[in-house]
């Protein structure tokens, strides 16, 4: 339960990628204060990073005495083709709310496009920021509107014009090592969790001592009392993910003490 703690602590503290409404119309949902840090479910160990933030979610939501779950992870379907997922449906205070969660690691590239959101790219560039908001906006939100979603609706006696949509979005960014200056105008630099860097360039952190957490394990803060690994023997041991172009998420101690996160990727 220690592990699954560490995880949840770790997407507690990972701030909203921005507040209020951002310049796609998508509004953020504010989730309240409360004073639980102990997830207490057991889940299962194979869950993906996305099935585990949205258990956390729910854990969290259920803390609240003003928030009641209707439903979550509902498939919407015609006939037998799966239209998409409404993640949660719930109804706080009086307010019928539903919620699409997300929780993504994106590195800026300043390369890719021309405005801020669009050098916001997935570690392995297959994704990016914009794409994922557009599919929200054009995809995902809409489905509540769709009249098989309303067959569903009709289930729980609740009328999509009686919904609001946000989202609760998190996000853990990481800009390039060399970069200084600040990058932020629509997006909350309280998200920047450390650096990347070009597996050819990883010799700048020779002096350092590495540890190469696993996937779910991305959402915690970095261990300490933990087998930290030498230069030599990491380059070793990320050799074959950077030739299977994967990109490894680890956690870096300099020789002064100090720890950062960082993404080591094989496109620069």
């Amino acid at each position: 339960m220690h592990a699954i703690n560490q995880r949840y602590i770790g997407y507690l503290n990972t701030p909203v990628l921005w507040t209020g409404e951002n310049s796609l119309g998508i509004h953020q949902f504010i989730m309240p204060e409360h004073n639980t840090t102990t997830f207490n479910v057991s889940v299962e160990n194979r869950l993906r990073l996305g099935k585990l933030v949205e258990r956390f979610v729910g854990f969290e939501l259920n803390q609240f005495k003003n928030i009641n779950i209707l439903t979550e992870n509902i498939q919407i379907q015609q006939e037998k083709r799966t239209l998409g997922e409404l993640d949660c449906i719930l109804k706080q205070d009086n307010q019928l709310i539903h919620l699409e969660i997300v929780y993504k690691f994106y590195l800026y590239d300043p390369e890719v496009g021309t405005t801020e959101l669009d050098h916001w790219i997935g570690p392995n560039r297959k994704d990016c920021l914009v794409d994922k908001l557009v599919k929200l906006k054009d995809k995902q939100l809409p489905l509540l509107y769709h009249p098989e979603t309303k067959k569903f609706l009709d289930t729980l006696e609740i009328s999509s014009k009686d919904i609001v949509q946000q989202v609760y979005f998190k996000a853990q960014l990481f800009v390039p090592h060399h970069l200084k200056a600040n990058i932020f105008q629509s997006l909350n630099p309280d998200c920047v969790q450390g650096f990347y860097i070009s597996y050819n360039n990883l010799n700048q952190l020779k002096d350092c001592k590495f540890y190469m957490p696993k996937k779910t394990d991305w959402l915690c803060a970095i261990q300490t009392q933990i087998s930290w690994c030498s230069y030599s023997n990491f380059v070793n041991e990320i050799e074959p993910l950077i030739a299977t172009k994967t990109v490894p998420l680890c956690w870096i101690k300099y020789p002064n003490g100090l720890t950062k996160k960082c993404f080591i990727v094989w496109w620069l």
